[in-house]
């Protein structure tokens, strides 16, 4: 349990931190509240028709494929850094792996997922 001392250390370190900084930022920020600073801000650019519409569920679904696979693209940095050592076994392991990625992408496309109307 000795080797997790640093990290516990490093962890409160962070909190302190960050509590430090949004208690400063509490404590020393401005509470001036005017209808212009209420508004509703979009790219610096006022807002035309009413600020609170539906979305399409599209952009949440494509939204969530995109992080889904950029994070399982993710695995293979650390397969190709220790890919020397792994040999076969590993080359196998990743190739099973990437098979399923693959397959998880042919089943969203079959699905419509990716189609954009």
């Amino acid at each position: 349990m000795i080797e997790y001392v640093p990290i516990l250390v490093l962890m409160c370190f962070a909190i302190l931190i960050a509590s430090i900084i949004v208690g400063a930022s509490y404590l020393l920020g401005p509470r001036i509240s005017n209808k212009t600073k209420l508004s509703t801000y979009e790219c610096g650019m006022q807002t035309i028709g009413p600020t609170r519409m539906k979305i399409n569920i599209r952009y949440y679904i494509i939204a969530m494929l995109f992080l889904i696979f950029d994070i399982e693209i993710m695995f293979l940095y650390p397969w190709a850094v220790v890919m020397g050592g792994l040999k076969l076994f590993g080359f196998v392991e990743m190739l099973i792996f990437v098979i399923i990625l693959f397959i998880g992408y042919i089943y969203v496309w079959r699905k419509g997922a990716l189609e954009w109307e």
